[in-house]
């Protein structure tokens, strides 16, 4: 039976109105968050155009603000947006979608000045201005607001998009924009794109920094992101609109050649039926150009292909992208192509490729999830000496995959992320080697013969002589042994 002191709202109920009335005063002085709380549930108590009232001084306020927030202050901020975007969404929008339209535009544009005084390392608030930017097509539609005019209010936050608030803002409108408002923000970027840009007097251009090339000015990155607003703007109202010839014209010769672009046409060409057009488009990229070859383009080459019946190639060219990177989602697709009996002898031929594979880190990551634990063991006994700790982000979680049955390789993939540690003096990370120390320490009774590998104990001995200084780290390995 749960007792009568619990907090929950059961036994809150039996103190009565007058009791509950008086704690919350006491509770929210003090506590402007919470003193906003109450007064939205007051007014929600009224009415929603209340709570639109209360919301609307609470986004002035929040304007006006200059004071920063850091990382420490952050939760107040996002508390209070969030309580705010809650406010909006729950009770307003229900009884009032044009206000609450109006409250949203509100609370997007909010955007520039948070970010301006704001922290946001994390994430955290840009996705409640994201959320809010979602939440506008729904409540668009349902305030019936003429296409023209929500196409002048969508052209007008493009424009002013400086932290990407507003990136996916067309497509979530265009259900609510429909051909008329499309059409019309079609026009207001062209007629943007042929407006002359004001150039100030040499005298009068500001310095805002320095590059290889010399000083850049104010007024070159200005014109730089108006010709990108502008092309990313016409290419998400062509993608509305279903035309993927006004996609591929937003693109450059350039641009076309590179293969994140590439991609980007030929999957439009392909779900348009062009399959013909969309082989010419994905090949307009060199295969063997220097550089990183994105997965998105080898995918939509292959579909391409797919789509051409042009299924053998499609099956080289897969093997030709695994032996580049070791990618599992393509090694996957070509053995399930294959005969039986066949697949099996493709998979061992694919192991023995990522035992030679020249990035040792790259085979782990393929090895281990793949899963080939066997074989991701004998590849790091046998180049322990490529192992890079600082690619903890591979060796951690491949650590903990091998200890069971493998425990010489963990430990010697512990021992590279101890080592990484302490050479390069990099203090953040001891407690996470101290805790290295203390596994490799507890597998060393599992592992039985170290072979050429030295022993824990030898191990041990020599990181004392070696870093025996860094009292910070063997601080962290005492602590840890006493627990």
């Amino acid at each position: 039976m749960t007792s009568k002191n619990t907090l929950n709202a059961k036994n809150l109920e039996a103190l009565g109105v007058e009791r509950l009335a008086e704690l919350l005063i006491e509770i929210s002085t003090g506590n402007a968050a919470a003193k906003r709380r109450l007064r939205l549930a007051l007014a929600g108590a009224q009415s929603p155009s209340e709570v639109a009232k209360e919301v609307r001084k609470r986004l002035i306020a929040i304007a006006r603000s200059r004071s920063f927030v850091d990382w420490q202050n952050r939760r107040t901020l996002v508390e209070d947006l969030e309580t705010q975007h809650r406010a909006i969404i729950d009770q307003v929008a229900k009884a009032d979608p044009a206000e609450a339209l109006e409250l949203i535009w509100r609370f997007t544009a909010l955007a520039n000045s948070v970010f301006g005084r704001c922290d946001d390392s994390s994430g955290t608030v840009i996705g409640i201005f994201h959320a809010a930017c979602r939440d506008l097509g729904e409540i668009a539609q349902a305030a019936k607001l003429a296409p023209e005019v929500l196409a002048e209010r969508v052209f007008n936050a493009l424009n002013e998009n400086d932290y990407g608030q507003y990136d996916d803002l067309i497509g979530v409108l265009s259900p609510a924009l429909g051909p008329t408002g499309l059409e019309q923000l079609e026009e207001r970027f062209l007629e943007l794109s042929q407006a002359p840009l004001a150039k100030p007097r040499d005298k009068d251009r500001r310095v805002i920094g320095w590059g290889g090339g010399g000083p850049l000015y104010a007024d070159e990155i200005s014109s730089g992101q108006r010709e990108t607003t502008i092309s990313l703007a016409l290419q998400e109202i062509a993608d509305a609109q279903g035309d993927v010839d006004a996609f591929i014209a937003q693109q450059s010769d350039a641009a076309k050649t590179v293969p994140r672009v590439a991609a980007e046409i030929a999957r439009r060409l392909l779900k348009a039926g062009r399959a013909k057009e969309a082989w010419s488009a994905v090949n307009a990229v060199d295969e063997n150009r220097r550089g990183w070859i994105p997965f998105e383009w080898e995918e939509v080459r292959l579909d391409v292909m797919e789509a051409l019946g042009r299924k053998d190639e499609a099956q080289a060219f897969r093997w030709r992208c695994f032996e580049r990177a070791l990618n599992g989602a393509h090694l996957r697709n070509y053995l399930k192509r294959l005969p039986d009996f066949e697949d099996l002898e493709a998979e061992e031929r694919a192991m023995s490729y990522a035992l030679r594979f020249a990035n040792v880190h790259q085979a782990l990551a393929f090895l281990v999830p793949w899963p080939a634990l066997d074989k991701a063991a004998a590849l790091v006994t046998q180049r322990s000496a490529e192992l890079d700790g600082d690619h903890y982000e591979i060796l951690s979680p491949a650590a903990d995959a091998l200890s069971a049955k493998h425990p010489l390789a963990a430990t010697l993939l512990l021992r590279a992320m101890i080592d990484f540690s302490l050479k390069r003096n990099r203090v953040k990370r001891y407690r996470h080697a101290a805790r290295h120390f203390a596994e490799c320490a507890s597998l060393a009774s599992a592992v039985g013969d170290f072979g050429a590998v030295e022993t824990h104990e030898r191990y041990s001995n020599r990181l004392e002589q070696e870093h025996g200084r860094k009292t910070s780290f063997w601080a962290l390995v005492s602590q840890i042994r006493c627990n």
